[in-house]
């Protein structure tokens, strides 16, 4: 294409053709084009609808760019290089199909609300998809927490052993944290959902558009109030990328404990070998890849956010080319999080399986329920702080004697303090000291079924929402 028909007559020579190269976005933005096709059927119907061009004539455009839509889905429309960028090869392809009035597709519009337009658009429907990921790993949370409630594991802060709980609680802390970004893609998606479209280069038209007509054929919730900060917005872009950041973190937080339940020294989870891999020299070897590669996935989902940050920090109003560098941040970031989802879900689902005598084993042999004790003397009137240092006393000794608290007899209890019985052997096993956390939101395993079972209530309540706006929201245009 000789670049001199692609802007006006203002220019007399083409761009050099490394800088042509340099300049292009079709590469990435093609990723863009059946939203390009849609915000433009959208753009020629309200340019008829206005009285802008003649009925017949926005029927003509949203015909071939129908047809467009259907070349491509075909295979049969792959731009090049030479069409500069998605919104460019549509319009010369529109033009090939119905002529000159396919040049009037552009009246009362710039390519910088148009791409605003096609990511919002674009990033509306992605971020749905991510939210249904994300309910399926939810899903299988719930599914493996409803298998392990009476199953233990060792509590930790500091990486230090700390008090045993229901392996379902533990679970249900993802799911937890997948709710919260369930919810802030929510949250996120009300201020991606505004249109820019008929905001112009950056100061609105001069024909009669009608912007709350596209508004509504699209789907969007509003408009943007000002056509500077429409086109210059990427606000949303950035929300984005934080959202999915905290997502591929939470993703990265439970790799890292599937790697350290994996090991040797652990051995809390075997791998299947579905989901694993071996050495090229070491026959013995299965390798946790699948937590390992989220986990260094997370990095560059967390660098697109930082690119994005740093891109928008020293620009001026309104639209400047760097934003042409915000579209592979999002893509990449939407690819990356969308396959980190499947493949988590897939492990939890088939790819691993907990080791529960090794569990069992794990909470009866350490001083994790030291606390239990400590709070066996309070309950009887000791203050706790006083019952804190006697129990830090009695460990101390234990460790010195190579005992645990269970082996203790009830004489060396009640030496230690007259308060102890013969309860005291029931009240530090490792189920009766969960069970015992009955607090709302605790381990104790009545909260922990309460608490699945209001998860499960929620996904229903909450989907059904969700479904309904997301059927409104791909409605044809």
């Amino acid at each position: 294409m000789n670049q001199q028909k692609t802007w006006s007559q203002r220019f007399e020579s083409a761009l050099h053709p490394a800088i042509a190269r340099f300049n292009a976005s079709i590469g990435f933005d093609i990723e863009l084009i059946e939203y390009d096709i849609t915000g433009s059927i959208a753009h020629a119907k309200m340019l008829g609808h206005t009285g802008i061009i003649s009925p017949d004539e926005a029927a003509q455009l949203v015909a071939g760019l129908e047809q467009i839509r259907q070349e491509y889905r075909q295979g049969n429309f792959t731009p090049g290089i030479d069409a500069e960028d998605v919104h460019f090869a549509v319009e010369r392809r529109l033009t090939e199909i119905v002529g000159d009035v396919g040049k009037k597709l552009h009246t009362a519009r710039s390519r910088n609300d148009q791409v605003g337009t096609d990511i919002r658009l674009y990033l509306r429907d992605q971020i749905n998809q991510i939210r249904q990921d994300i309910r399926e790993f939810q899903s299988v949370l719930l599914d493996l927490a409803e298998i392990h409630v009476q199953t233990l594991i060792p509590g930790y802060t500091h990486l230090q052993r700390a008090q045993p709980v229901s392996l379902a609680h533990h679970l249900m802390a993802y799911f937890q944290m997948a709710q919260r970004d369930w919810e802030r893609l929510k949250d996120v998606n009300q201020r991606v959902n505004i249109s820019p479209l008929g905001s112009g280069a950056l100061a609105g038209t001069t024909f009669p558009i009608d912007r709350h007509y596209t508004a509504e054929l699209l789907q969007f919730n509003q408009i943007y109030a000002n056509s500077m900060d429409a086109v210059s917005d990427r606000d949303f872009a950035i929300e984005f990328l934080a959202s999915a950041s905290i997502i591929m973190v939470h993703l990265s937080r439970l790799s890292e404990e599937v790697i350290l339940w994996s090991s040797q020294e652990f051995s809390f989870v075997k791998l299947k070998d579905s989901c694993a891999t071996g050495s090229s020299i070491m026959p013995q070897k299965k390798n946790p890849d699948v937590p390992e590669l989220v986990r260094g996935k997370t990095g560059r989902v967390c660098g697109h956010l930082q690119a994005l940050l740093v891109l928008m920090k020293g620009l001026p109003l309104a639209y400047n080319k760097d934003l042409q560098d915000d579209k592979e941040a999002i893509f990449d970031t939407v690819r990356t999080v969308k396959a980190c989802l499947e493949a988590m879900t897939i492990l939890l689902r088939e790819g691993l399986e907990f080791s529960t005598p090794r569990l069992a084993a794990a909470v009866a042999e350490d001083f994790s329920n030291a606390t239990d004790v400590a709070d066996y003397l309070a309950a009887r009137g000791v203050p706790f702080r006083e019952a804190y240092n006697l129990v830090g006393k009695v460990v101390k000794t234990c460790i010195a004697a190579g005992k645990l608290l269970k082996d203790l007899s009830l004489e060396e209890w009640k030496a230690l303090h007259p308060a102890f019985e013969q309860d005291i052997y029931q009240a530090i096993a490792p189920q009766q000291v969960v069970a015992a956390r009955n607090s709302y939101g605790g381990t104790g395993f009545e909260q922990v079924s309460q608490a699945i079972t209001a998860a499960r209530q929620l996904m229903i309540v909450e989907d059904s929402s969700a479904t309904t706006a997301i059927s409104n929201q791909h409605r044809t245009v």
